[in-house]
């Protein structure tokens, strides 16, 4: 470990001043190959190296004590703008960020509330909805499943909206949820994410909902192997498995790593918290050529409807976060 610190902080030693905006991107586990959360962030970092002209170095933490001085090194080092991927890196970040109150630093998918960091969140629950209406609109056998990777809230609210979804349009549907674990381990488990989903497939589920960072390949793996179908989360995962994922809950991780590069390219990088939702084009489902088949004109129509209900304000998705902030209230 010390000497992968000792590498880092040599190779950014040797940056020169006057270089195009110097991006350091920490991503977690998962690393940049799980064709999910982190492969979005990399997506976007890498749009802006090539369209905006930044200088990009990325990290892979190799476990979560390796985050903080991760982050803290890019900072040391001058970068003007530091991102940070992942919940994970919360802790990391609230330490981190008071120490450099010159570097401006993003976090996606949770809050860190410093002057000097930004807070990007998503409203999941709004995508994990309409995949889930398309999930119950779809299935043969009137059994669906959710796997999630760590039991934390922010998967438990794709859960929920995703059993809301699928209810909304089958009141009657049957809906199995598992988890990959409870520790961050539990985005990089491949082989744990096949057994459930195996098991899942085993009891008539035909249909299931993977939000579970780089252990969703193993997810994927199962339905190639047993022909059912699976939905893919975060980035556009159609492709992955052509002809067995139904569609993608799409999460605009790749839009909020590039637009708020743009800004602090622009000098006008803003601290506080941001929340985009389908009103905001940060979270969607996708149909394109490798689902095109699978997903019939009525579903699509159906999913559409729903979705202009949620922006009209006619359909209010169920919140985890709400239902939490609820029972606390009622207890306090």
């Amino acid at each position: 470990m010390r000497r992968f610190f000792l590498f880092i902080a040599c190779w950014l030693a040797f940056e020169v001043s006057g270089a195009p905006l110097r991006v350091g991107l920490v991503l977690d586990k998962g690393g940049v190959d799980d064709k999910s959360f982190n492969a979005a962030a990399v997506r976007g970092a890498t749009e802006a190296k090539e369209k905006l002209g930044i200088q990009l170095k990325m990290v892979t933490a190799s476990d979560d004590a390796a985050i903080e001085p991760s982050l803290r090194t890019f900072a040391r080092h001058g970068y003007p703008l530091v991102i940070g991927i992942g919940f994970v890196q919360v802790a990391a970040m609230k330490k981190v960020a008071p120490e450099y109150p010159k570097t401006h630093f993003l976090v996606v998918d949770s809050v860190v509330e410093a002057p000097n960091v930004r807070s990007i969140t998503f409203k999941e629950h709004e995508g994990s909805y309409l995949v889930g209406a398309i999930a119950a609109l779809t299935t043969k056998t009137g059994m669906i499943g959710f796997i999630g990777g760590m039991d934390i809230p922010l998967i438990r609210r794709f859960e929920m909206g995703y059993k809301a979804g699928a209810k909304s349009v089958s009141p009657n549907i049957s809906v199995i949820s598992n988890y990959v674990g409870s520790t961050s381990d539990a985005w990089k488990n491949p082989t744990k994410g096949k057994e459930l989903a195996i098991s899942q497939y085993q009891k008539k589920v035909d249909i299931t909902f993977a939000a579970a960072g780089a252990s969703g390949l193993g997810v994927f793996d199962a339905a190639e192997e047993m022909k059912k179908y699976v939905i893919g989360c975060d980035s556009n995962q159609n492709g992955i498995k052509p002809g067995r994922v139904l569609t993608s809950m799409l999460k605009r991780v790749d839009l909020a790593v590039y637009k708020t590069i743009e800004l602090e390219q622009q000098g006008k990088f803003q601290p506080g918290k941001t929340e985009w939702g389908i009103a905001d084009g940060g979270i969607d489902f996708v149909i394109d050529s490798f689902n095109r088949s699978l997903i019939s004109p009525q579903v699509e129509q159906k999913a559409n409807e729903l979705k202009s209900e949620i922006l009209s304000g006619k359909t209010k998705v169920p919140d985890y976060y709400e239902s939490m902030r609820g029972v606390a209230t009622h207890r306090g």
